[in-house]
C-alpha cells in the first residue's frame, strides 16, 4: 500500500443498526475494496438518534450531545478498520463520513429545504489523526437540489455497461433507483420505504431488529384494502427528483394508517412487505425503458420474502445482487462515501444534477484537517 492511496468510507443508514466502514483504493473511480468492519450502535444511543429524528422529543442539548457521542462512535470505527487491517493514518488520504441523518426536509413549494447529519467530524479527524471529509449533502441543496441520492453519481462509473439498460436499486431502510441507460445516460431518486417500516414493525411485534429472510411477512397475507391505503401517500405521485426518510416513513405514520384495520400482525407485515416491492416495481415498469438488469445492494436483498415479490413484479427484468458486478452488495454505500472523499480531495463534483435537481455540479462535503 503506497503513502496516502486508501480511502475510508463511514456509512450510518436510516436504518440506525450499525456503523458500516469500508477502507478502499481506487483505479480511476474502480474501487478495489481492502477490508470492511460493521460497528455496533449501542441501543441507548439508537434512541437518542431515534429522539432527534421526530419533533417534540428533541432538543438543542441532545443534538449537541448525540453529535459528540457520534463523532467518538464513527472514530472507533474507523480505527477499529484501521487496526484490522494495520493501515496507518499517513496511508489514509481521507475519511469520508455520511454521518447520521436526523432530519431530511427535500425541497418543496411549503417547506424549507435542508438536511442535517450528525457525527462530528472534527472528532474523527482527531481520533484518527486522518483528513475527513463530511456534510455531503448541503452544497447540493445550496443549488436547489434534494440532497439525495448521491449514490448513483458512483454507481454511474462503476456498474454501467453501454447497450444495457440497468437499474441499480439499493433497499436500505430507504429504497431508491439509479437508471444507468444504455447510452450512458444516468438517473435516479428515492421510491419510498425499504426496510424502515418492516424493521420497524418486526421490532414492535417480535422484538427483533428484522424479520429474517422475511419468513415473518412471507407468512402472512396482504391485505389489499391497507395496501391501497398506504400506497395512497402523497410521496409516490411525486415526479422525479425526489427524496424521502424517516420523517415520511415511520412507525407513528404506520399506527395511523392501521386505524381501521384489526388485522393479524404477520398479516400487516406481509402488506408493508408489498408495498416495498411494488412501490420500488411501479416505478421500475414506468421508466419509459426496457429495463433489462436490475441488480441490488443495501439490507434488502438478504430479504429473500421481499426479492420474490420484487422478481415477480418485474417479470422483463433479471433480478441479481451487486455481488455479480465484483461489489458486496452490503458495502456498496460505504464505498460511495469513500469515492466522494476522493472527488472532494481531487476538487471534482459529486453530484449528478439529474439526479438531485441542483441547477449545476458542485463539489460536495467540508474538509477537516486532523
Amino acid at each position: 500500500m503506497d503513502s496516502a492511496t486508501i480511502y475510508l468510507g463511514l456509512m450510518s443508514g436510516t436504518s440506525i443498526d450499525s456503523i458500516d466502514v469500508a477502507a478502499v483504493e481506487f483505479t480511476q473511480d474502480t474501487p478495489s475494496l481492502l477490508g470492511t468492519h460493521s460497528h455496533p450502535i449501542p441501543d441507548s444511543l439508537k434512541q437518542q438518534i431515534l429522539n432527534l429524528c421526530l419533533p417534540g422529543s428533541d432538543s438543542v442539548q441532545l443534538y449537541c450531545e448525540t453529535d459528540n457521542l457520534l463523532g467518538e462512535l464513527f472514530a472507533a470505527a474507523a480505527l477499529a478498520l484501521m487496526s484490522s487491517l494495520n493501515i496507518q493514518a499517513e496511508q489514509i488520504a481521507a475519511i469520508g463520513s455520511h454521518g447520521q441523518t436526523v432530519r431530511h426536509s427535500p425541497p418543496g413549494s411549503d417547506r424549507l429545504a435542508y438536511s442535517q447529519q450528525i457525527g462530528d467530524p472534527t472528532i474523527i479527524a482527531a481520533r484518527t489523526g486522518c483528513p475527513v471529509v463530511a456534510d455531503f449533502r448541503r452544497a447540493d441543496m445550496a443549488l436547489g437540489g434534494h440532497g439525495a441520492p448521491l449514490v448513483p453519481a458512483f454507481h454511474q462509473p462503476l456498474f454501467s455497461q453501454p447497450e444495457k439498460n440497468r437499474v441499480i436499486l439499493n433497499i436500505g431502510g430507504i429504497a431508491n433507483i439509479t437508471l444507468l441507460a444504455a447510452n450512458g445516460d444516468c438517473s435516479g431518486y428515492d421510491t419510498g420505504p425499504g426496510n424502515i417500516l418492516l424493521d420497524s414493525w418486526c421490532q414492535l411485534q417480535l422484538g427483533t431488529a428484522f424479520d429474517h429472510n422475511g419468513d415473518w411477512g412471507a407468512g402472512g397475507t396482504v391485505d389489499s384494502s391497507l395496501l391501497n391505503k398506504m400506497k395512497s401517500h402523497e410521496f409516490f405521485a411525486q415526479p422525479a427528483p425526489k427524496s424521502t426518510g424517516r420523517e415520511a416513513f415511520n412507525l407513528a405514520w404506520l399506527k395511523n394508517q392501521l386505524l381501521d384495520f384489526d388485522l393479524p400482525a404477520e398479516d400487516i407485515q406481509a402488506t408493508l412487505m408489498r408495498l416495498t416491492a411494488d412501490s420500488i416495481a411501479d416505478q421500475i415498469n414506468n421508466l419509459g425503458l426496457p429495463i433489462s438488469e436490475v441488480f441490488v445492494c443495501g439490507g434488502g436483498v438478504f430479504n429473500s420474502g421481499l426479492m420474490q415479490l420484487l422478481a415477480d413484479a418485474i417479470p422483463q427484468s433479471t433480478l441479481s445482487s451487486t455481488a455479480q458486478l465484483g461489489l458486496d452488495p452490503n458495502w456498496v454505500e460505504a464505498c460511495a462515501f469513500a469515492w466522494l472523499a476522493k472527488r472532494r480531495i481531487e476538487h471534482r463534483p459529486g453530484n449528478l444534477p439529474a439526479v438531485t435537481g441542483a441547477s449545476r455540479e458542485t463539489i460536495l462535503g467540508g474538509l477537516y484537517l486532523p
